[in-house]
């Protein structure tokens, strides 16, 4: 992940309502698209627990 530009999933297209990413020294930024002033900021290791949970569904509905 290049560090301090906003990057957005390819599969998101020109579409607004996205979520953004960008790594800043030890820290990963995460925002949405349309609402750029507020970002939420974790460490590398609670991203990736993040995504380990996304990838593997355990944060939809119902589960």
């Amino acid at each position: 992940m290049a560090g301090r530009t906003w990057q957005k999933s390819s599969y998101s297209g020109a579409s607004n309502g996205c979520v953004e990413v960008r790594a800043l020294d030890d820290l990963i930024e995460v925002r949405e698209s349309d609402e750029p002033g507020t970002t939420l900021g974790v460490s590398p290791a609670v991203f990736a627990d993040l995504l380990s949970s996304i990838k593997v569904g355990g944060l939809d509905h119902g589960s």
